[in-house]
């Protein structure tokens, strides 16, 4: 070999090698849920049952993990027979797995509600090897959730995989010995409740009540007792409505989806029983009965239109 060819080796050899060197070591993760259960959105938790295994190739044994946002750890057993050691495949790459069982938190957005979704994740790091040396990877077809498993109430929408690094910003007082970036992994399930929760449960009884509330609009302005008690009692109704769902559902700083629709309706029946004692004010000024009535058909119309239309405007916004 040329010296200038040898001299151009030697080089690319020594300032290569710390690079190589300092290469993590990749693990290969999937998790395979098996059970999903007991929601919690008062304590911010969920219970989760799941099959996880490993496989890498290096010295450093990537199965001491911690779980980030566990709360309470039930078991952690290893699902081989022997000893926990990993065992070789074929192509020579260290294998274990484990069976988890424990309850995770998960903090609960319920802006949207009932139209709310959740990703639940259950994420894991080492607590001993920085992302410098060890960083978690998703295995092939690593994110499954049992095809039996049913929740009552939730439809699933899928689960995946995903790998990031974890900056901590802090040493934790060690500058020595703590690392502040780790591998993170986390495996998300997204969760939505069904459409038809939305529409026969919360949307139909309200819906109804404001069909009874803007119907006092079609009775003859003469019947001034019977169309004030109409909106009055669909005012009532809502009220309740809304205390029935509000009280199976965590304190919120905020207002969710369904109350943003209940504000809507109680504006709307607010104005149906002004214009009901604005049409017995009129009739008692002897205004003519045909002008009045065609007014009241004609804003009855116009109520329900907007309550759709807001309807549908909060929902996509």
């Amino acid at each position: 070999m040329p010296p200038r060819k040898l001299l151009i080796a030697c080089l690319f050899y020594f300032c290569a090698a710390p690079v190589l060197a300092a290469q993590p070591q990749p693990v290969h993760v999937g998790i395979y849920l098996m059970n999903l259960y007991d929601l919690n959105m008062d304590e911010h938790s969920f219970y989760a049952d799941f099959y996880i295994w490993f496989k890498w190739k290096g010295e450093i044994d990537p199965t001491e993990i911690e779980f980030v946002n566990l709360i309470e750890k039930w078991s952690m057993a290893h699902e081989q027979s022997g000893d926990s050691s990993s065992f070789l495949l074929k192509d020579g790459t260290n294998y274990r797995i484990f069976r988890v069982e424990g309850r995770f938190f998960h903090s609960f957005s319920l802006s949207r509600f009932p139209l709310d979704k959740h990703k639940l994740d259950i994420q894991i790091e080492s607590p001993e090897h920085p992302a410098a040396a060890l960083v978690y990877l998703p295995d092939t077809n690593a994110a499954e959730i049992r095809n039996t498993l049913k929740l009552i109430g939730w439809e699933t929408k899928g689960c995946q995989l995903q790998s990031s690094v974890h900056d901590y910003g802090t040493d934790f007082g060690n500058p020595e010995e703590n690392a502040q970036r780790y591998s993170n992994l986390a495996f998300t399930v997204t969760l939505a409740r069904p459409l038809s929760y939305f529409i026969l449960k919360m949307l139909l009884p309200i819906l109804i009540v404001m069909l009874v509330s803007i119907g006092a609009l079609i009775l003859h302005p003469s019947y001034i007792d019977t169309r004030s008690s109409l909106p009055i009692g669909g005012l009532l109704t809502a009220v309740f409505l809304q205390q029935s769902y509000s009280d199976a559902l965590p304190d919120t700083g905020y207002m969710v989806l369904m109350d943003k629709i209940y504000l809507l309706c109680y504006f709307l029946i607010s104005m149906v029983l002004l214009q009901v004692i604005r049409a017995g004010n009129d009739l008692a000024r002897n205004q003519p009965e045909q002008i009045i009535i065609r007014r009241e058909r004609r804003l009855a119309r116009v109520f329900f239109a907007i309550f759709i239309l807001g309807v549908f405007a909060l929902c996509l916004w």
